[in-house]
């Protein structure tokens, strides 16, 4: 960028009619948005010079917020979505013991 301050919000939206997640970026400063991510090759053995975009924690949460909304969970089930999911199936287990024991 020309040195001016930027500040990156990205919003996502699901897109059925593409089978994914459409994408927008934009600087809410210069009020453009990004096009397109261009990619450039890494030489062997070394790293990036630097990151593509980096965003705020406020506008990560969003971007989470709309992936959810979109419907995608975390895949290991680690985090509050994973803890009930866990905390469920353990009250359902125990359901399950005690009814067996009123039963007897």
């Amino acid at each position: 960028m020309d040195g001016m301050p930027v500040r990156i919000e990205i919003r996502a939206m699901a897109a059925p009619w593409r089978r994914g997640i459409e994408f927008l970026a934009f600087d809410s400063i210069s009020r453009g948005y990004g096009k397109s991510i261009e990619f450039e090759k890494i030489p062997e053995g070394q790293r990036p010079e630097e990151s593509t975009f980096c965003l705020s924690y406020e506008n990560a949460q969003t971007l989470m917020d709309d992936l959810w909304t979109c419907g995608l969970r975390p895949t290991e089930g680690t985090g509050s979505a994973g803890s009930l999911k866990a905390t469920q199936d353990h009250l359902e287990d125990m359901r399950k013991i005690a009814f067996r024991f009123l039963e007897k």
